[in-house]
């Protein structure tokens, strides 16, 4: 009865069984690889608990999904659809989650076809780089600091058509009206900029020849804001 019990009930003569204790070993691995794998992305990074929770859990998730489908073609097939389906099951990611999420997939697939070392291999080498350029800021620049998300608020009565170029052309290198919205019962508007300043230290005096020009009505100048589903 208990070799019996971890067979499948398709199973045939031809079906390489796994072996338990092969089984718990390579959950253990996976286990072990989803906390080093959560550990290098919460490494200076905004995350959610639920988020670190899955990650740490999907390499044993996809381990067990590998090992299942034991060199089952159609199964393989029908697993891979199956993933497909989490993307649009789950709302947008930032790349960052993203290349977290597919890093785990593949550090589990390596577990499950049963290549421990290579999957540990994997986790220090990618995981170190990832710590690494978090690290070093690689890719952020000059240019991330200088970027600034600008929202401004108007009389109903003043065109806002060009009104603000002059300043855009003397303070900053590039400047892009986003949004135009109304606001207080419509007796305002309120327009979102997003602009590369020349120079961080003019910053103050931008906001103060602004004023000038919209009544001395809220300014709001805050860090370029990317949305979560861009890349």
């Amino acid at each position: 009865m208990p070799e019996s019990l971890f067979q499948g009930l398709f199973d045939t003569s031809f079906t390489q069984v796994i072996e338990v204790s092969d089984f718990l070993l390579c959950i253990a691995s996976a286990l072990v690889i989803g906390l080093m794998l959560a550990g290098c992305y919460l490494f200076r990074a905004r995350y959610t608990k639920s988020f670190v929770a899955t990650l740490a859990l999907l390499p044993a998730i996809v381990c067990v999904v590998i090992m299942m489908v034991n060199g089952n073609v159609g199964t393989g097939v029908a697993v891979a659809g199956s993933f497909s389906l989490v993307r649009f099951r789950s709302v947008p990611g930032t790349a960052r989650e993203i290349g977290a999420i597919f890093l785990a997939m593949g550090a589990g697939l390596v577990v499950g076809m049963g290549y421990i070392g290579y999957a540990f291999l994997l986790t220090i080498l990618l995981g170190g780089v990832s710590v690494l350029y978090n690290c070093l800021d690689f890719g952020a620049g000059k240019q991330a600091a200088l970027s600034k998300t600008l929202r401004i608020t108007i009389p109903e009565d003043l065109d806002y058509t060009g009104i603000f170029d002059p300043l855009f052309r003397r303070y900053t290198s590039r400047w892009e009206l986003l949004q135009v919205k109304t606001t207080n019962m419509g007796s305002m508007f309120r327009l979102t900029y997003n602009l590369t300043l020349r120079d961080a230290d003019h910053e103050k005096e931008l906001i103060d020849k602004l004023r000038c020009r919209n009544g001395n009505l809220e300014i709001t100048v805050s860090k370029q804001e990317t949305f979560s589903n861009e890349l």
